[in-house]
């Protein structure tokens, strides 16, 4: 299979910006995980997220562009197929909220690997639950990745 190694575009980065949105001190998310900036939950400078921390708008920058390599990673070593672009970004969005566990283990992937895109894209809309409840950011935010996907 040839396919090429894609990098997350602009249109991506912006719309996991805009449904992670830029918090600069970390809270716990929906559930439940210590975040920060545009929802990184891993370390910062190789202390772990805990409520309490803080950080600056170009830490929050740094965090995402180095997390972003491992779910365009994590993407690319998943899927079997060829994606434009759209694809690639709404996966890496995807993956990149609900870790690549997720994609890896969906239904989703089953079905984009079996080249069934229309079918794949149906199941953006079945990941809208945080802690057992449907959320209304989640919904939105796998109909925007869906579009994405399907553009």
């Amino acid at each position: 299979m040839n396919k090429s190694k894609k990098h997350i575009s602009q249109k991506g980065i912006d719309l996991i910006k805009k449904y992670e949105g830029l918090r600069l001190d970390a809270y716990l998310c929906p559930a439940k995980v210590p975040t920060i900036g545009y929802g990184h939950t891993g370390t910062v400078d190789d202390k772990p997220v805990k409520v309490g921390m803080v950080i600056t708008e170009k830490k929050a920058e740094e965090l995402l562009r180095k997390d972003l390599k491992c779910f365009e990673n994590g993407v690319y070593n998943c899927v079997k197929v060829p994606l434009t672009q759209g694809q690639f970004d709404a996966l890496v969005s995807f993956a990149y909220n609900l870790g690549i566990g997720s994609l890896q283990d969906s239904t989703l992937l089953k079905l984009l690997n079996q080249k069934k895109y229309e079918d794949a894209a149906e199941q953006f809309e079945r990941w809208v639950k945080a802690g057992g409840r449907t959320l209304e950011g989640l919904v939105k935010r796998r109909r925007a990745e869906k579009t994405l996907f399907l553009s």
